[in-house]
């Protein structure tokens, strides 16, 4: 593989940039990611491991992940995925793989297309389908993936029997369980067993957390929206379970216009 290359990373006053912001303009990570891959010991340059996250590396360093050289990659990717259960969104879980192969990994349903390097941009838990985003784009996951991005994810969860009416008024207005207070945006009944629910910044498990604390069991939970991308397509079809599609130059434009618009709000 070829040296990666950062003299487009580089502007005419700086000779050197972070560890993290090269990785992540090679399409290794989200550069928070990339900072944890970092002091996980997994990033030489030059054939010394580096687990600093001040160091800064220039275009003529020599920089491998887990041994492998990497590059920086032209083609920027941006992709839809309609998650089918029973896939887990995690690149600590292919590193691990070949100690435990029993699992799927969401990443798998793309690499038969793609020879980029893509990671997820959030997290959708294995038992949990619908809608996640990949790229190898770092700066734009940064931009999504962080908090002040108040970017919505809508959810629709289907329990296993009835639960109380109040439920999501009582989300809504913030529940506490084992001692994480967890509050979404929006919330309302769609029958006795379904509820809409929309979250801004979703804790870990958030949702299933809440469900299971009124001794419930969750039959089905689904993302069927981010921000404004659904999986409605042009031509009114919707976009089928396992399947992708790429993001146009308009919704990744719009989709960080939005980020950026709800961070001013927060300011």
């Amino acid at each position: 593989m070829s040296v990666l290359n950062l003299q487009d990373n580089l502007n005419q006053n700086d000779s050197k940039i972070r560890l993290q912001v090269a990785l992540a303009h090679a399409g290794v990570a989200s550069r928070r990611a990339c900072e944890k891959i970092i002091t996980e010991g997994r990033v030489s340059v030059n054939g010394n491991l580096v687990t600093e996250l001040g160091t800064k590396v220039s275009k003529d360093d020599i920089i491998c992940v887990d041994g492998k050289q990497v590059f920086k990659e032209t083609n920027k990717r941006y992709i839809l995925l309609n998650k089918p259960i029973g896939y887990v969104c995690s690149l600590s879980e292919e590193k691990e793989r070949n100690n435990e192969p029993a699992r799927n990994l969401a990443i798998d349903l793309l690499k038969p297309y793609y020879s980029e390097r893509l990671y997820n941009v959030g997290r959708l838990d294995m038992y949990s389908s619908g809608l996640i985003l990949f790229t190898n784009d770092g700066n734009f996951a940064a931009v999504v993936s962080h908090p002040s991005a108040q970017l919505e994810k809508e959810y629709i969860v289907e329990t296993s029997t009835s639960y109380p009416r109040f439920l999501p008024e009582k989300f809504m207005k913030g529940i506490r369980v084992d001692g994480v207070f967890y509050k979404c945006k929006f919330a309302e009944n769609i029958s006795s067993r379904k509820m809409r629910v929309v979250l801004i910044e979703g804790k870990n498990r958030e949702i299933r957390r809440v469900i299971e604390s009124f001794d419930l069991r969750i039959k089905s939970l689904t993302r069927i929206r981010i921000g404004f991308l659904s999986a409605e397509l042009k031509n009114g079809e919707m976009l089928k379970v396992g399947a992708f599609r790429e993001l146009t130059e308009k919704e990744v434009a719009d989709i960080l216009k939005l980020c950026n618009q709800n961070k001013e709000r927060t300011i």
